[in-house]
């Protein structure tokens, strides 16, 4: 994903909301620009050893994938998400041997998907299969996204700078 401007200050709700979500996941690649392999899945947090750049794509990637697509979509699970009831909590970030160039790429192709699901619902949609009282809205989805990944991309800011020193957001030359 190339990195997007800002939404126009004075566009409509769902413009803003997906507009600043495409301007956050445009960071994740723009962070992990220019990083070796090594580096992409070094531990520079010694109490948080999952939250490397690589764990922390292939984290979004998931969130993205479980609130548009499971969520919103409806989408069952059917095995392919990477956790189980009995499976460690963060084991989508378990990517020591995954390239992060292919991580980052399928990252963007769910976020992709996720622009493409939600295209035509109106922000009142809610969750399928949940009950009423615990479905979250579209509108509630977007902003968690915004959330979440603004979040991240403040991880990976810090982390990308303990690195190699990289810091800001413009792309490393």
């Amino acid at each position: 994903m190339t990195r997007v401007e800002r939404p126009p200050l004075t566009a409509d709700e769902r413009t803003q909301l997906i507009g600043w979500l495409d301007l956050q996941r445009s960071f994740v690649r723009m962070k992990c620009t220019g990083l070796s392999a090594e580096d992409a899945h070094r531990k520079v947090l010694p109490t948080s050893p999952l939250m490397t750049p690589a764990g922390l794509v292939a984290h979004l990637r998931w969130v993205e994938y479980t609130w548009f697509q499971m969520g919103i979509a409806g989408v069952p699970d059917t095995g392919q998400t990477p956790w189980t009831e009995d499976g460690h909590v963060d084991a989508e970030m378990f990517v020591d041997d995954v390239p992060i160039a292919q991580l980052l790429d399928e990252y963007d192709e769910e976020c992709r998907r996720s622009n493409a699901t939600i295209a035509d619902l109106s922000l009142d949609v809610v969750e399928r299969g949940r009950p009423a009282e615990e479905a979250a809205s579209l509108r509630f989805a977007l902003c968690h996204m915004i959330e979440e990944t603004a979040r991240h991309v403040g991880h990976l800011d810090i982390i990308r700078e303990l690195i190699d020193g990289v810091k800001g957001y413009t792309e490393p030359e």
